[in-house]
């Protein structure tokens, strides 16, 4: 038996004294009986200043450790019972002791057993904190399961002195109860379960529960072996779309329940940058079959084509990553991914793993720098887990307390570099002014270092610019070091201006809502974020402003006494220049037939819309897409880009009609393409004012979102360039006609313009750099 694992990160280390080696102890439930396991521990061992110690930072520190089953036999025969496994360090002569605990995946969380022999096995277990090995003797092993026209009949071996057994059927919950008689005959068994019994509570999903009744009370689980074959399987029964399910539980115990079918895989092969899964399914039906990954917290789904092999199996390739709305390809985004399986009908079922593939897991591929994982949990459900690109001393939390508060104060002590870092919220990728200003440096041939922000390998940016992992240590370092900071929202809380350091901070919307301090209400007080723009503002070197409208506003709202440089904003000259050549890229990155009007729809976002798990924000999407398609779908397209803030699928995208372009790297190039806008309160409005195109505001919530949620800064109602509508069937309406519907509102639109776009004359970059190459 072979245990692997490493110790969980701390946020401190311990300092100790010379190199550590560790045994692990066996030590005998109710027995002073006990042993020495010798493993191969690898420590990360972290300087210290304190001369003669050695801080040893036992954060994810690996080792194996073999454990001979022998050592659970004595005299040849084998020593029922528990032991308990702890784990002593020794380093030097200090001693310390401790237990395990299980991973949260894999072979971990639901150990196998390991047979020793034919009617013996050790069966790992954890509880209270601790790996515990059982010996136990199995006397009934349930080996063969066959539906009959009227019964499940088990077949299996059985101990020779086992004497008058019966088999108990049990519903722990609904208190259900069958007893089934068990006929030993020499070394085997038979027992038959009349499918009545089953199907009687079909009402009710919960499984049935197997154990062994023996002569004298006693009971113990019904434990099913496979080492010869497979027993467990979905087996159809008469007269309903349901089916038997036979499985084991996590202690190899037979559970019986009828249940909706289920995917089950049986093969796994690994690809240079994914997988191909085979397997079983009951009727696959007619039509398409599609594998669904639908990430863990809810705000994104993908989904491949699968393809049906026969009437009872499919095969579907699964890629390690995904293709963005722009074509860009991209590791998957981190975190687990539930899989799927759906039918043309629209069923989901669930994907599980078959024990025959249990040794094939966990798989693995190598996607940029991304590890993503085939792997298993709650025994037999399959799941994919994308991981950081941070290695796991890096996200340590010992890693990043001292990447804060030492590495970080120290580079700030050297030279500065002639390097331009550059973030995009927080790392999403290359696009706006920040992207604009990039573009703006390279056309004047300045001799700087480019550095850009990409969190989880989620962006792509242009050749010549070298891309650092947030949190990492090269990001850190460039944060301390780059003579120049240009980013679109916050900087990390740790950041502060040396000198000669110029920070841009560009901002990333002109001004209807509300913002910072002008907000009157507790969402953003609650959550701190009024306290860490106060430690951030003073940092900024200049602030960029896109109109003299919004200059005084930004200076109040951020409670910043510095520069205001009144420039436009640098990700705007696309739009005021255009760029017929760029804009056909875009369409056919798209996918978007010519002859095609682009509706684009993107609204804002909501803080009573939160998320249950601190996910982000819900979509909540107000418009009717099925009657948008019945009356716009021969000529038009709708591409609906949710904010950045809000992480959901769009349910329907696409079909040929509706887009979801949450994921496209720079919504300035969608306003490039798009012939009308639809928005609400986003800022978004005063970007695509600069085309000149129409402009329809659907304000369904508008009374709320003016008097609770936000409030504006000038009069909404007499004021917006285009209608308010306030339902869906209206929003329709007016796309059907758009002339018609915002022929009212041309004075409205150019004084909208004059007043907001003063600045956009293509010439804002430009300007922005001026400044910032001034120091």
């Amino acid at each position: 038996m072979l245990l692997t694992g490493f110790a969980h990160p701390q946020d401190r280390p311990s300092a100790t004294r010379g190199s550590a080696r560790t045994l692990l102890v066996l030590r005998r439930t109710g027995s002073r009986a006990f042993g020495w396991v010798s493993t191969s521990p690898v420590y990360l061992p972290e300087s210290t200043e304190d001369s003669g110690l050695a801080e040893l930072n036992h954060d994810w520190a690996g080792f194996t450790a073999a454990i001979d089953p022998t050592r659970f036999r004595r005299r040849g025969t084998w020593m029922e019972g528990e032991w308990r496994v702890s784990a002593t360090v020794f380093t030097g002569l200090k001693r310390s002791q401790g237990g395990f605990q299980g991973h949260w995946c894999g072979t971990a969380e639901t150990p196998p057993a390991h047979w020793v022999a034919d009617d013996v096995r050790v069966v790992p277990v954890f509880r209270a904190k601790h790996l515990r090995l059982r010996v136990e003797r199995i006397p009934v092993r349930v080996r063969a399961a066959v539906l009959t026209e009227d019964a499940l009949e088990l077949s299996g071996a059985v101990d020779g002195r086992v004497g008058r057994t019966a088999i108990r059927l049990h519903r722990p919950e609904g208190g259900a109860e069958t007893v089934v008689d068990l006929t030993a005959d020499g070394a085997g068994f038979t027992a038959r379960i009349p499918l009545a019994v089953l199907t009687g509570g079909a009402e009710s999903d919960e499984p049935w529960q197997a154990e062994l009744v023996h002569a004298d009370g006693r009971t113990e689980p019904l434990v099913v072996d496979e080492r010869g074959g497979p027993v467990t399987g979905q087996f159809p029964l008469p007269g309903t779309a349901d089916l038997l399910h036979v499985a084991r539980d996590r202690r190899d115990a037979l559970e019986l329940a009828v249940r909706p079918p289920v995917a089950r895989v049986d093969e796994i092969t690994e690809l240079q940058d994914g997988f191909v899964l085979g397997g079983s399914t009951p009727t696959t039906g007619q039509g398409p079959l599609e594998l669904v990954l639908r990430h863990s917290d809810g705000t994104a789904e993908l989904r491949h084509p699968a393809t049906a092999t026969s009437a009872e199996r499919f095969r579907v390739t699964l890629p390690a990553g995904t293709a963005t709305a722009g074509g860009d390809r991209l590791p998957l985004r981190m975190g687990v991914w539930e899989l799927l399986l759906r039918t043309a009908d629209g069923t989901e079922r669930r994907v599980t793993v078959a024990p025959a593939a249990f040794d094939a897991l966990p798989a693995a591929v190598t996607v940029g720098p991304k590890t993503v994982k085939l792997e298993r949990r709650w025994l037999d459900t399959l799941f994919v887990d994308s991981s950081s690109v941070l290695t796991a001393e890096e996200r340590s939390a010992f890693a990043q307390h001292r990447l804060r508060t030492v590495d970080y104060p120290a580079a700030g002590h050297g030279e500065l570099r002639e390097a331009v870092f550059y973030d995009v919220f927080g790392g999403r990728g290359y696009a706006d002014s920040p992207g604009a200003i990039h573009r703006e440096l390279v056309r004047r041939g300045v001799d700087v270092e480019h550095i850009w922000a990409v969190n989880d390998a989620q962006g792509q940016v242009p050749a010549g610019v070298r891309t650092v992992r947030v949190q990492s240590p090269e990001w850190y370092e460039a944060l301390a070091t780059s003579r120049y900071l240009v980013g679109n929202t916050h900087f990390p809380d740790f950041v502060e201006r040396r000198p000669g350091q110029v920070v841009v901070q560009t901002w990333h919307g002109s001004l209807l809502k509300r913002i910072a301090h002008d907000v009157e209400n507790a969402w953003l007080a609650d959550a701190g974020y009024l306290e860490a723009l106060d430690h951030e503002t003073p940092h900024w070197s200049v602030l960029v402003s896109p109109s003299p409208f919004a200059t005084p506003i930004l200076g109040r709202a951020f409670r910043y006494g510095g520069e205001i440089l009144e420039s436009g904003y640098p990700r705007n000259d696309l739009l005021a220049t255009g760029d017929d050549a760029l804009a056909a890229r875009v369409r056919a990155r798209l996918g978007i037939p010519e002859g095609r009007r682009i509706v684009l729809y993107a609204p804002t976002w909501r803080e009573d819309q939160q998320r249950d798990n601190g996910a982000g924000f819900r979509l909540d999407l107000q418009l009717d897409t099925e009657a948008a398609r019945a009356a716009l779908g021969e000529d038009h397209v709708l591409l609906v880009r949710p904010h950045a803030h809000v992480r959901e699928p769009l349910p329907g995208a696409g079909d040929g009609f509706l887009y979801d372009v949450g994921d496209y790297p720079d919504v300035q190039e969608l306003l490039l393409v798009a012939d009308v806008l639809v928005t609400d309160y986003s800022s978004i409005m005063f970007d695509f004012a600069i085309t000149g195109r129409p402009i329809l505001f659907f304000t369904y919530d508008l009374e709320r979102y003016r008097d609770v949620l936000r409030g504006f800064y000038f009069d909404f109602e007499t004021e917006a360039p285009g209608p308010l509508v306030h339902t869906s069937s209206e929003l329709v309406e007016a796309l059907r006609d758009v002339t018609a519907a915002t022929a009212d509102h041309a004075e409205r639109y150019a004084a909208f313009r004059a007043l907001h776009c003063v600045l956009d004359d293509g010439k804002a970059s430009a300007r922005v750099v001026d400044r910032m190459l001034a120091g």
